[in-house]
């Protein structure tokens, strides 16, 4: 996709990734939190992810996307999405888990940004042998990012029910797992 450059998350874009989840945890379910994360929380949350194991990847938008700004507003550098691998449980034995979680600014989606972000994330996490599988945690309903996981060969391992109340309702998620 050449309206997007993917590299790896720095400092100065904490600002930008930390707006892209406030906004879905104030308008959608792609996250069950409920309370919008502050400045300090998201720098907290990056340095747990300074490391080779746990990274986030960031979608820029690149020069093609910028001449493009008078009809959509974009500018060079601005953050259309992130990727990230977290630990997935904090048990020792299942270091060689990660979680995957993937957001796309609202006036990003439905271009590529989530596939792009998806095909290098598990680039990095299949070159890293201490990596075995990555787990993906997706609200029910979510059928963008369930189409997206199975186009990069996750398998559906099943639902839990009623886990979350967001927005007055009962929220499903469902599991999936990939072994890189």
């Amino acid at each position: 996709m050449s309206e997007i450059r993917i590299r790896k998350a720095q400092r100065r874009d904490l600002e930008a990734l930390l707006a892209i989840y406030n906004h879905e945890v104030l308008f959608g379910v792609a996250t069950l939190d409920l309370t919008p994360k502050t400045l300090d929380e998201w720098e907290e949350w990056f340095r747990a992810h300074t490391g080779e194991d746990h990274p986030i990847y960031t979608a820029e938008a690149a020069g093609e996307a910028a001449g493009k700004a008078e009809a959509g507003g974009i500018s060079a550098g601005e953050i259309a999405g992130y990727a990230s691998l977290s630990p997935y449980r904090e048990k020792e034995a299942y270091r060689s888990t990660v979680e995957l979680s993937v957001y796309v600014a609202p006036a990003w989606r439905r271009r590529g940004v989530a596939s792009a972000l998806m095909e290098e994330i598990l680039r990095a996490a299949r070159e890293n042998a201490r990596l075995h599988t990555v787990v993906s945690v997706i609200t029910s309903g979510n059928a963008a990012s369930a189409r997206l996981h199975e186009k990069f060969g996750f398998t559906f391992c099943g639902t839990i029910r009623e886990v979350g109340m967001k927005f007055g309702s009962y929220q499903d998620i469902d599991n999936y797992s990939l072994r890189v």
